[in-house]
């Protein structure tokens, strides 16, 4: 506690006897720093009025907190419109939200309907459009027809590309010239068809080994497919100026993603950019990373709805819930709700007749110890009063009690 100056002792043994955690009374201290002159009787009244705060949003004891947080979910989410797409702060991009998106959130599906990543950049290729067009240019997969025209000449059996120079100047910007660039892709493409190309100025042609119309065709559509430049996953890349807390600067928004290759892109910052695909995010960054990742997406889900007063801590416990093991696993019956011990809670999920008929083949027994079986069974749940167990006994008085 060195670090605060002007907290006398006495102000330190006023909050140190209350029961806030540590964090909640190094908030304490910061007020009384921020506040010079502060006396112990105000001290002492900041701390109680933190403490009353912290006693009053702690939850009673044998609370059935998951079941609390399912229906602060639940209800909230039968009012979320089913509209799948939306757009994410910029008019081009379109992203799933909504019911389906939550839905999405808490089945820890592999690949979002729309996935797509927001990418904030460093010093000057955030405050300099041209040098956040050359992130734009390593983002976005760059295919032939962006950068010419295709042709075919069935009676050749040729295959021609005509390239546009102030295309290949703009999308290679440290290139001083279209030439070396077309000779580039030239090669690019001998190496992914495995064709001997013609390269002359901006024209490159190529045909099969043998005439064939069917193998002329194959090859354009393989031509279409190869990415000359950019990360395959991501399609398209959207730039737009926007008003942040250290000022105005250039964001990107992606269609597609591809979170671990974007972070290793020169101009990307790390530290902010983010995706919406919680699977990438817990392979690049950890499983924190990942639980983080999902209070936000479900908090953004929910906000955008206009229900943005569902309490955090409910979203934090099913966040927790799907990472507590290390990995990311889905509400569902292939996840938390189907690898519970209790047979009869797995057979009231779903597939019950499955549940049942596994548990009696293996002979597997329930020990009757959570909400959902002694629903079933008819025996008071093991929660709030029917958690307490009282026992009925004599005190003995001694003569010297008397």
């Amino acid at each position: 506690m060195t670090e605060y100056d002007h907290v006398t002792d006495d102000i330190k043994a006023v909050v140190e006897d209350t029961e806030l955690p540590r964090r909640l009374r190094r908030r304490v201290y910061d007020s009384i720093e921020e506040r010079e002159g502060v006396t112990t009787e105000q001290a002492d009244e900041i701390a109680r009025a933190a403490e009353a705060e912290y006693l009053d949003a702690r939850i009673e004891p044998l609370e059935p907190a998951g079941t609390v947080s399912a229906q602060s979910i639940g209800e909230p989410g039968t009012q979320m419109t089913m509209n799948t797409f939306h757009y994410a702060g910029v008019a081009e991009i379109d992203v799933t939200q909504g019911l389906p998106r939550l839905i999405e959130l808490v089945d820890a599906r592999k690949e979002p309907d729309t996935p797509m990543m927001t990418v904030y950049l460093e010093d000057e290729y955030a405050e300099d459009r041209e040098k956040a067009r050359e992130v734009v240019w390593a983002l976005e997969a760059t295919k032939i027809l962006a950068l010419g025209d295709v042709s075919t000449n069935v009676a050749d059996m040729v295959v021609r590309i005509d390239l546009n120079e102030e295309t290949l100047l703009e999308r290679w910007p440290t290139a001083d010239a279209a030439e070396p660039v077309a000779a580039e892709i030239a090669e690019t493409i001998e190496d992914a068809l495995g064709v001997d190309t013609r390269h002359q100025g901006m024209a490159i042609e190529f045909g099969p080994s043998e005439p064939s119309y069917r193998e002329l065709l194959q090859l354009v559509e393989e031509l279409r497919e190869i990415v000359f430049k950019g990360i395959e996953e991501i399609s398209r890349v959207v730039i737009r100026k926007e008003e942040l807390d250290d000022g105005e600067e250039f964001v990107l928004y992606t269609e597609g993603s591809a979170f671990g290759d974007v972070l290793r892109i020169e101009g990307v910052d790390a530290s902010r950019s983010t995706c919406n695909n919680i699977h990438e995010i817990h392979e690049e960054l950890g499983i924190e990373a990942a639980r983080e990742a999902i209070i936000n997406e479900t908090i953004d889900t929910l906000r955008e709805q206009g229900l943005d007063d569902v309490n955090i801590r409910h979203l934090m416990l099913v966040a927790d819930i799907m990472t507590n093991e290390g990995t990311i696993e889905s509400i569902g019956r292939h996840g938390i709700s189907g690898s519970k011990d209790s047979v009869l809670a797995r057979a009231a999920f779903e597939v019950t007749v499955n549940h049942l008929l596994d548990a009696a083949i293996h002979g597997e027994s329930d020990d009757l110890n959570g909400i959902i079986e002694n629903v079933i069974a008819g025996k008071p749940v093991s929660i709030g009063t029917g958690d307490v167990k009282l026992r009925m006994g004599s005190m003995e008085t001694s003569p010297a009690d008397d």
